[in-house]
């Protein structure tokens, strides 16, 4: 992959926070593509060695390793670059699900230009639990669907990923209400991302 820096959001939150739903929509804009680090570890094949690597931690609700995330992400996102489906030039990478701990927030520092950190905020543990059994139910996604699993992710998270946001700068952090509906949500998130998205127009290789 180049040694470009790609200019980057990052959508930010606790499991339920509605990160993935918010980056399925903006992905659908022109000008924003999206990449969830959850899509891809679902896209791979469980019974292939890495698979099952995958499966050995996704299992207990434990984070997959960095090395091994930052290396799917790479070679995911170079073939997104090949086959032309992502254009740097002129799309803004919407990222979710990744980085995930401050050792992978540092090693995607040669490959993020981070612009803006978007963070999906929703502190009711409860509501963000009765969304994940919602939505297991609805997409049939077993792992989301076992309470203990959902606390133990909210675990992770406050030990693992929480710490990530002090990797960036204050200024470049925005703060979104996520317990709205998906399109009040939407509508501050724009609010945050467009002028970010225009300024990349305007300058893509700056």
């Amino acid at each position: 992959m180049s040694t470009q820096r790609f200019k980057s959001v990052l959508l930010f939150g606790a499991p339920g926070a509605g990160k993935g739903t918010q980056g399925k929509i903006l992905g659908k804009i022109p000008g924003f593509f999206h990449l969830a680090c959850g899509d891809v570890f679902r896209s791979l094949d469980l019974s292939s060695e890495l698979g099952k690597k995958f499966l050995e931690y996704s299992s207990r609700g434990e984070l997959v390793p960095d090395d091994l995330t930052i290396e799917m992400w790479r070679q995911n996102m170079q073939a997104q670059t090949v086959l032309s489906l992502y254009k740097p030039a002129v799309d803004l990478l919407i990222l979710d699900g990744i980085p995930r701990s401050v050792a992978q927030a540092r090693a995607l520092e040669k490959y993020l230009d981070v612009l803006e950190v978007i963070h999906l905020v929703c502190p009711d543990r409860d509501e963000m639990v009765r969304r994940m059994r919602k939505r297991a139910l609805k997409e049939n996604r077993l792992d989301d669907a076992d309470e203990k699993v959902i606390r133990r992710r909210f675990e992770v998270y406050d030990r693992e990923t929480a710490p990530v946001l002090a990797c960036y700068e204050r200024s470049i952090i925005s703060d979104v209400d996520a317990m709205g509906s998906p399109a009040e949500v939407l509508q501050h998130v724009l609010e945050v991302v467009v002028p970010v998205q225009n300024q990349h127009f305007r300058n893509p290789l700056g």
